[in-house]
C-alpha cells in the first residue's frame, strides 16, 4: 500500500465512546513492550507517528489512525507489562474488550508477540478470547532482528505451540529496524479489505 496520507484522527479513552467509522478497522493488540507503537511508525513509514517509549504501558487509550481515507489502524492498550494498579489494568482490559465486542467496522486482529520469548500467560488469554469472539487472530511476531536467522524457524514454532494455535493461523515475523514483514502484513490487510480473506 501506498501511504499518501495518515493522520491521528480519535483517542478513546476509558469513558470515551467508540467513534461509530465507516471504514473498515484493522486492529494491533499485544503486550505493553511488545513494539506496537514502532509497528505502526514502520507500517505507516513515519518516525514518530505512534509515540514510542522505553517505558512500558505508554499506550493507555484506543488510538484510531486514518490511513488513506481508505482505513483505520486501531492501536488497542499494551496488556500485561505496566507498572499500573490492577485496577487500571482492568481497565484497559475492559477498553479492549468493549471494543472487539462492538465495533462494526472491524475486520481483523493483528496479535504481536516478542519472537524472542515463549508467549506468555496475558497473550495466551488474549488469543483464546479473541478466538473464543469469533476473530482468527494474524500473529506478528515482532523483533525479529534481534535472533540469528537460524533460530527463526524454531521461535515461530515455539509461538504457534505456545499459542495452541488454530491450523492454518499466519504468522508473520517482522522487524522496525529492517522492516522485514512490513509488505506482508500491508498485502495481508489489503486481502482482507478486499474479501480475499476471512
Amino acid at each position: 500500500m501506498v501511504i499518501k496520507q495518515v493522520s491521528l484522527e480519535t483517542v478513546c479513552g476509558y469513558t470515551s465512546k467508540l467513534p461509530e467509522n465507516t471504514k473498515p478497522e484493522i486492529a494491533f493488540a499485544g503486550k505493553s513492550n511488545v513494539g506496537k507503537s514502532s509497528l505502526i511508525n514502520a507500517l505507516m513509514n513515519r518516525k514518530s507517528l505512534a509515540r514510542t517509549s522505553g517505558q512500558p504501558g505508554k499506550t493507555q487509550t484506543i488510538n484510531f489512525y486514518n490511513v488513506n481515507d481508505e482505513l483505520y489502524l486501531t492501536d488497542l492498550p499494551g496488556y500485561g507489562f505496566a507498572k499500573v494498579s490492577e485496577a487500571e489494568k482492568q481497565k484497559w482490559g475492559e477498553m479492549i474488550e468493549n471494543y472487539l465486542h462492538t465495533s462494526r467496522q472491524l475486520r481483523a486482529v493483528f496479535l504481536l508477540i516478542d519472537i524472542r520469548h515463549d508467549p506468555s500467560a496475558n497473550d495466551k488469554m488474549m488469543y483464546e478470547w479473541m478466538v473464543y469472539q469469533g476473530f482468527h487472530p494474524i500473529i506478528i511476531a515482532t523483533k525479529s532482528d534481534k535472533i540469528k536467522r537460524s533460530q527463526l524457524q524454531k521461535q515461530l514454532k515455539a509461538i504457534r505451540t505456545g499459542l495452541d494455535a488454530e491450523p492454518g493461523t499466519v504468522i508473520i515475523p517482522f522487524s522496525a529496524q529492517t522492516k522485514q514483514g512490513r509488505d506482508e502484513i500491508w498485502e495481508l490487510t489489503e486481502q482482507i479489505l478486499n474479501g480475499e480473506v476471512q
